[in-house]
Parts: structure tokens; sequence; C-alpha cells
């Protein structure tokens, strides 16, 4: 042991949760991370049976036990871990019989969520990317002749009775909607990554939630929860500003008319990590915007596609304003993810720091 090193002050600064039980699962020790876990500080937790506050038929007992019986350390990935103040979590779970303590198993809480982050946002990325080629060759090969098509029958319009008038008038209506669908798939074939500089993301959220309430949303209450020590973002404005006007329009849409709330919240967290596009530079995302709803939720047949292009829950939704949004936060080196159920939705974006601006600060 290195002298002067205190192994408590290291138990400490560990990000995963460590806990020694012994004979009856009672808790002997907690780290910080693990009074974080449950919510609770060490006094409340040392001396209490573990399953009062894990589920007691949780697979986590099985690995202890097995780990005690065998003086083996034993390992399990993909384990729910929940219980009475604990929601639901994926854990990697490993466990260590503690030498000259009989009886005593030390247990290392991983949660998975970060990891899975990463990997459900380079599956985003990758399908905003498979539509490049596609709006691409739709811009030449469908906008040009709907512009003859909507031409005759504008022309044809001159020489018809009213029926005859509305069904051109249906024609050109139609060859609009057309245009404007292949236009928004255009914004797809711009693989040029934005010019980023410091951004105030509250203003970037203050100037979404005003249009919307001037728009789409005026039946909707919003309820802004801001952290306002947060530091500039490194981003674009303007594409900030859509995607967050993007998923607002999103939660109004899910919303009822009447009783309608969009909670606008930021905070500050550690722990994710990503490489940025282009580069082979990593950052912290440690901004973390949430766009929550209490809509119905998303059905859970689709979530696990919904920034996929044309995947909507919508009925005449085109499936490509999340796809967009998921292309512009990739394209920021960010991660969004996607949290619903029944009592409603939650979109989670996480953006970099901007070192400059934080090192002037």
């Amino acid at each position: 042991m290195l002298s002067g090193l205190d192994p408590m002050s290291v138990l400490n600064s560990l990000s995963d949760a460590v806990i020694a039980v012994g004979e009856g699962n009672c808790i002997r020790y907690v780290n910080n991370a693990a009074e974080q876990l449950f919510g609770l500080g060490a006094h409340s937790l040392v001396g209490n049976s573990l399953d009062a506050f894990i589920t007691s038929d949780n697979p986590l007992f099985f690995v202890i036990e097995k780990s005690r019986r065998d003086g083996a350390s034993f390992a399990e990935r993909d384990v729910s871990i929940e219980g009475p103040r604990l929601d639901e979590r994926e854990m990697s779970v490993q466990t260590q019989p503690l030498p000259d303590e009989e009886g005593v198993v030390v247990i290392s809480l991983h949660e998975q969520t970060l990891a899975r982050h990463i990997d459900r946002q380079l599956v985003h990325r990758g399908a905003a990317r498979s539509v490049t080629a596609m709006a691409s060759m739709l811009a030449h090969e469908v906008k040009n002749p709907l512009s003859g098509i909507r031409g005759a029958a504008q022309l044809l319009e001159d020489g018809t009775d009213d029926e005859g008038r509305e069904l051109t008038q249906l024609i050109c209506d139609e060859a609009d909607r057309i245009v404007s669908l292949v236009n928004r798939m255009e914004a797809f074939s711009d693989e040029r990554l934005p010019e980023r500089s410091a951004v105030n993301i509250h203003e970037v959220l203050d100037r979404a939630q005003r249009s919307a309430e001037n728009g789409f949303a005026r039946n909707v209450r919003f309820v802004p929860l801001f952290d306002p020590s947060l530091p500039m973002v490194s981003g674009n404005r303007d594409q900030l500003i859509q995607v967050f006007l993007n998923l607002v329009k999103n939660a109004a849409e899910a919303v009822d008319a009447s009783g309608g709330e969009i909670r606008i919240e930021t905070r500050y967290r550690n722990g994710l990590r990503l490489a940025l596009p282009g580069t082979g530079e990593r950052v912290d995302l440690p901004i973390e915007i949430t766009i929550r709803d209490n809509g119905s939720g998303v059905p859970p047949d689709i979530r696990p596609y919904l920034f996929d292009p044309f995947v909507t829950s919508k009925k005449n939704g085109s499936g490509l304003g999340l796809a967009l949004v998921a292309k512009l936060v990739g394209d920021h080196g960010g991660v969004i993810d996607l949290e619903s159920d029944n009592s409603g939705t939650a979109f989670k974006v996480m953006l970099p720091v901007d070192e400059a601006a934080a090192r002037t600060s």
C-alpha cells in the first residue's frame, strides 16, 4: 500500500457503487457512489439488510450467495437493479469474497446506461446518414419533374370548369408537399461539420420556447428548470435552436390540448465521453438538456427506431424531424437519448462545454 494513501478516499473516488455485505446480506460498508445510487447516507444503509433497498428476488442476491459459497469472484452483465427508492437500472455486477472476513462479500455495481448512450448514438448517426444519398438523388430526380407537372396543372386550370380547377389545385398542392419533403431530406446531404463557438444554451432554449408559445404551442404550459451556473456550450447557435425547436414541437404534439405541460431542464453531469465526428478527439459531454412532456408516451414497438428516418408515431408525420435532430446533435459531438412510458416522454441531449470560454471564465 502506498504510504499516506487513505483506502477510504480511493474507494470514495470511484464512480462505481461499492457495497460490502456480511451474513444475511447485512450492509457493512458503502462508498459515496453507493450512497448516491440509493439516495441515502451511510448511516441509513449500514446495519440494514441489502434486500431493504433492492427487491429480494433480484438476481444480484444469487450472485452474492454463489460468490460467498464458492469463495470466488463472479461477474454478471445486464442485471436489472431496482428497489423501493431505486428506479430500475441496467447494471454490470461483480462480487468478490473478502479475504480474512468470513461471509463478507464485496459488490461492485457499474451502471451500463452511459455505454448504451454511446451505442445508441452511433446507431442514430448511421440512420441519419443512410438517407444522404437518397436525398441527393431525390433533389435532382424528383424536384425537376414536379416543377413541370405543377406548371402543366396551372396551364390546364385556365381552360377548365370549377371541378377541373379543384383537381388541378390538388395536383399543385401535392407537388408542393412533395417538394417540401425533399427539401427537408436535402438537409441530410450536407456532411460539413457546423462552425461552432461559445453558445449560451439557456438563450437557445428561451428562443425555442418563445417561438413555440407564439405558434404551435400556444395552449401548452412551459416549466423551465435551468441550472444558472452552466458553462457555455460548444455549438452552432442556429442549428441548436433548430434542434430544440424540433424537440419542443414534438413534445407539443404529444400532449393534450388542455393540461399539456413541457418541462425544459438543464443540469451539469459528469461521466460521459464521446469521440467527435471526423477527429480522434474525445470530449466530455457534461451539459444535459431535457425536454420532457406529459403526453401518453411513445409506443414501445417504435422507441428503439424513433431516430431512424421515416419512423413516426404521428398520423401525418414524415418521420424526418427526429432523424435530423439526431444528425445535428451528432455533428456537434453530442448524444441524444429517449426515455418514455405512459406518463410522458423525455428527450435528453448531452453536449460538450466550450473549453476556450471555460478557461477565460
